[in-house]
């Protein structure tokens, strides 16, 4: 990114991936702490059926709750960093990609019902497709 897309007062990038990564990383911060501070909470709130994969562990949402939080710090970092973009969304892409498939996986096995394809839908699969098709594209502009 040249010099003249970047504000003088601080060098912060005000293009459109400071918005869509800084939405992201607000997105992924928001649910790393939620997971951190409120396990139980999170466990039956989040509108993803997440009790159908089996009992609460409290320390394993924590556990997942650190990544989240690290990957949207890293995406937060990302939206005002241009040179940190392709590593922190490739991160998150291949977290969520990785995650999905397990999803699909439990699905395709029957842990959880046919329903899942559309509950996951919106929280799984669809962050997973964005996230790879911007690191495809910001990978692809910083050549």
């Amino acid at each position: 990114m040249s010099a003249s897309t970047q504000e003088s007062s601080g060098g912060l990038a005000l293009d459109p991936w400071t918005l869509v990564l800084g939405l992201f990383g607000l997105a992924n911060l928001a649910n790393g702490i939620w997971m951190l501070v409120d396990p139980v909470h999170w466990y039956f709130t989040l509108p993803a059926g997440v009790p159908d994969f089996g009992p609460l562990n409290e320390h394993f949402v924590r556990d997942i709750g650190c990544i989240f939080t690290l990957l949207g710090g890293g995406l937060i970092g990302a939206a005002f960093v241009p040179s940190l973009r392709v590593v922190a969304c490739g991160a998150a892409a291949g977290f969520s990609v990785l995650h999905a498939l397990v999803h699909i996986l439990d699905t395709f096995r029957g842990l959880v019902g046919s329903e899942h394809w559309l509950i996951d839908l919106p929280l799984v699969y669809a962050p997973a497709l964005i996230l790879s098709g911007m690191t495809y594209w910001l990978a692809k502009i910083n050549r």
